[in-house]
């Protein structure tokens, strides 16, 4: 049960030890907002009353709200302030919509970066992710965003990656997994592969080396395979869930995001009637 907090404009659940700051709780208004006090003491609170922690069952509709995991780089950017607080908004509104929203946070802790930088710093590249781990942690929590610092993790911790292993050795077992030659992008200095967007005129968008195009050998995921069991009763339900926001918030624009997830334009395709759209969708033979 919640209950409407007076002058607030805000409902809490019932039973919550309301602070002093909270408005009509005779709460002083200073003429100067003292920032570093006040929003001290509100994110003080919210730790002690763990106001963003999803509870598993209970009353409300549950949400998800997962914005990407940063790479822990060493400090957060304003890039990173702009894309948190889009999703922070969003998790806030589904809140004061009476839902149990679950904003988790982690790290995408993986990659050559980190083991460069480490080898740059002569140190560990454990102790260097780990380092950054904690400052940028600190970061996010002193911009106050309502993330459930619970269920918080990173992607170089055992326990998380152990199961990419058992997901990506059943791929392989399956045959959806193989490896097989491919052009990349190769930063000579990082020794990585860089995405498209990280070359920027010609040079790695980190070392500013120019960048290389390579064929080295690669795994690649058959993902078009996917498309023969798009009927399998878990994929009917995804077809026909809810989604509120997003590109893929009806079934007509979900069969258009699963045409572009698998990129049925490449290889060998025949035609096919799409029951969301009446046209002609293509899927590739792998």
């Amino acid at each position: 049960m919640r209950v409407r907090v007076p002058g607030a404009g805000m409902d809490v659940p019932a039973g919550y030890n309301l602070p002093s700051f909270v408005p009509g709780f005779a709460f002083p208004m200073n003429r100067q907002y003292d920032a570093a006090a006040v929003e001290a003491q509100a994110q003080a609170w919210w730790q002690d009353q763990q106001v963003f922690a999803a509870a598993d069952a209970g009353p409300g509709e549950k949400f998800y709200c997962l914005s990407m995991f940063p790479y822990p780089s060493g400090a957060l950017h304003m890039g990173h302030v702009r894309n948190y607080t889009i999703g922070d908004v969003l998790a806030r509104y589904q809140m004061m919509q009476g839902r149990r929203v679950l904003q988790p946070m982690g790290w995408d802790a993986f990659g050559m970066p980190a083991e460069n930088a480490a080898i740059q710093r002569g140190i560990a590249p454990s102790r260097w992710t780990y380092d950054n781990i904690a400052h940028m942690r600190g970061q996010l929590q002193r911009l106050g965003f309502a993330y459930d610092w619970q269920r918080e993790l990173a992607t170089c911790r055992p326990d998380y990656y152990r199961w990419e292993q058992w997901l990506f050795t059943r791929l392989l077992k399956k045959g959806l997994a193989y490896r097989r030659l491919a052009a990349v992008n190769w930063d000579p200095v990082d020794q990585t592969v860089l995405a498209n967007e990280q070359v920027i005129d010609g040079r790695g968008w980190r070392s500013g080396a120019p960048v290389e195009r390579r064929e080295i050998p690669q795994w690649f995921l058959r993902i078009t395979a996917v498309q023969r069991v798009r009927e399998q009763p878990l994929l009917r339900r995804w077809n026909g869930a809810r989604f509120r926001s997003g590109s893929c918030a009806s079934p007509r624009m979900r069969t258009s995001c699963w045409t572009g997830w698998t990129n049925w334009t490449a290889g060998r395709s025949r035609s096919r009637p799409c029951s969301a759209t009446g046209s002609a969708a293509r899927w590739v033979w792998n």
